[in-house]
């Protein structure tokens, strides 16, 4: 294929390379219009989804990871692996730790950060990165050589941004830890525990999810602490504001998300949280020409709203499109609100629950065997559907 000429074209600059930035990037580079750069700090995609299997030795590290070299290649986008250091709304431009970028168009989707709660070094989080389900299971391993331990696994949130939290994936490993204990024939030897300063953690997901998470949990003997403060961590457990101490060889505890530094030092628009403010449409408050997408961005919606991949990648759909019609002159926008819903196929390991939330219904089925499968089966889709090698379907 011969090189294409960006000579002429608006260059649109997108910040993060997740799920809503390399969505993003795809979208403007596929209407041929722009010169399209894509920042990230890692050269790959993390499939964050599918991590949940990493420490249990189910599925290869290199199955979780997508190459933006070639996502960049077969879509059509520029990828620089690199830093951002400040964001210049005024300028039109953005200091990495190498460069500076002009642009035309921009679109911040560099995620959220994590709050540090206090001996938070003694604990594992699943979000905190790529290298982080190794780490796992590293963690793990050890515990299973050592033939006996105490697991807690649990999520936290942010009081200042309701949708900023996310409890699934600690629901998800939790469970097939348990599942890998059973297969080897160990369960009686490790004590598993769920806690969250939450009275009814999962509530999000909506009353049919709650009414099947606790008996999930029951069922395989997983102790619960809910309902209290979490004032710290240390290297034996968790303990509660109410005076009370979770015992704990490995804790896993997924915190609630917060603003950016780097947003922060930028001045650009932000809610209590730190998260980006964003009009319907994610342009950005006070701008003409920058969007914020996926985690970054202040989530408008119920009160039950929570930051997910899928809403991260409508809200990336919706900023290309705006941009394309912007670009053309054209009025035509449109919004991500429709889109907003809770979408989870939890894994149990050896089955999961499929669990929707929307402003119109809400259900949680339970799909022994086969829900484990078709979550393996949207990892490979995720992968070879980015890659071009075969159509995407329609809203996935």
């Amino acid at each position: 294929m011969a090189a294409q000429d960006f000579s002429s074209k608006h260059h649109a600059v997108v910040l993060g390379g997740g799920f809503a930035g390399v969505e993003a990037a795809i979208g403007l580079a596929k209407s041929g219009r722009f010169r399209v750069t894509l920042v990230s700090e890692r050269d790959f995609l993390h499939l964050f989804p599918i991590t949940i299997w990493t420490p249990t030795r189910a599925i290869p590290t290199s199955r979780t990871r997508v190459s933006l070299a070639e996502l960049g290649r077969v879509n059509h986008f520029e990828v620089l692996v690199d830093s951002v250091a400040s964001i210049e709304t005024d300028a039109n431009s953005v200091v990495l730790g190498g460069q500076t970028l002009s642009y035309d168009y921009l679109v911040i989707a560099l995620g959220a950060g994590k709050p540090k709660p206090p001996g938070v070094e003694h604990t594992r989080s699943l979000c905190a990165g790529p290298d982080a389900a190794i780490d796992i299971r590293d963690q793990l391993d050890r515990l299973l050589r050592r033939g006996e331990g105490r697991i807690a696994v649990g999520f936290g949130g942010n009081p200042k941004d309701g949708s900023a939290m996310r409890g699934g994936p600690a629901f998800e490993i939790l469970f097939n830890i348990d599942h890998l204990l059973r297969k080897k024939g160990v369960r009686d030897r490790y004590e598993l525990s769920f806690f969250a300063p939450m009275a009814t953690p999962g509530q999000r997901m909506g009353p049919k999810a709650l009414a099947k998470i606790g008996p999930m949990l029951g069922a395989r003997g997983i102790h619960q602490q809910v309902g209290s403060p979490i004032t710290g961590f240390a290297a034996d457990g968790i303990s509660f504001e109410d005076g009370t101490k979770l015992g704990a060889d490995l804790t896993l505890f997924i915190p609630g998300a917060v603003g950016l530094p780097v947003i922060a030092a930028s001045g650009l628009p932000t809610n209590e949280a730190g998260f980006v403010k964003i009009d319907a449409n994610t342009l950005v408050e006070g701008t003409v020409n920058v969007y914020a997408v996926g985690d970054v961005a202040a989530l408008a919606g119920p009160e039950w709203r929570a930051k997910q991949g899928h809403v991260a990648e409508a809200m990336a759909h919706a900023a290309a499109h705006n941009i394309i019609k912007a670009a053309q002159g054209l009025n035509d926008r449109i919004g991500y609100a429709e889109h907003v819903s809770i979408l989870c196929l939890m894994d149990t390991g050896s089955g999961g629950v499929l669990v929707y939330r929307s402003t119109k219904r809400q259900f949680a089925i339970n799909l022994p065997i086969v829900g484990h499968w078709f979550k393996r089966g949207w990892g490979f889709y995720a992968r070879n559907s980015k890659l071009r090698r075969f159509p995407r379907l329609p809203g996935l």
